[in-house]
């Protein structure tokens, strides 16, 4: 059990299970983007964590760049997207990996793939550490998932709490009190 802010919090994906569902996303990764050159964009803050552990199992050579958008306040959604820092990279023509933490309802994610498309990328591919499919109410197709999970909120493995952690290796879930 840990404590961020006023909230409890248990062990849900130990870091073990974590780095073994990565890698295995690594290794389909691998498999479909051999010999190519993609851009990887990491959806800044709550991916950085596993795009790193990501792509140092990687075998084909990408581009990684960095975006953020917005649309959470504390533990909910305010079904408003905010592009904070935008994509800077050519993407004309190219392949594109967008590298996620979590998708829930998919409405963040569902929102900002035109902005892909609107570049004139070839391809454009997500991949996720997390997805709550039980949650998803936009059509969206999340193409590389590493682990489902229920609707519960959770913390760590880059993950966070208004702003707090982070840090943590495992993935915890919040206690109702």
């Amino acid at each position: 059990m840990i404590r961020i802010l006023d909230r409890n919090f248990e062990l849900s994906i130990p870091h073990e299970t974590i780095q073994e569902k990565v890698k295995e996303l690594a290794q389909q990764l691998n498999k479909d983007y051999e010999g190519k050159n993609p851009v990887m964009v990491c959806i800044l803050n709550g991916a950085f964590v596993f795009a790193a552990d990501l792509v140092r199992h990687l075998t084909f050579q990408p581009e990684i760049v960095f975006a953020r958008f917005s649309s959470y306040d504390g533990m909910v959604s305010t079904g408003v997207v905010k592009e904070l820092l935008g994509v800077n990279a050519n993407l004309l023509a190219r392949d594109v990996i967008i590298v996620e933490d979590i998708v829930d309802t998919g409405t963040s994610m569902y929102s900002i793939l035109p902005k892909f498309h609107d570049k004139g990328a070839k391809t454009v591919k997500i991949a996720t550490l997390l997805q709550k499919p039980e949650c998803l109410k936009v059509p969206l197709k999340v193409d590389y998932c590493a682990i489902q999970i229920p609707n519960d909120f959770i913390v760590g493995y880059g993950l966070d709490y208004n702003g707090m952690g982070r840090n943590y290796r495992d993935i915890y879930k919040v206690v109702d009190d």
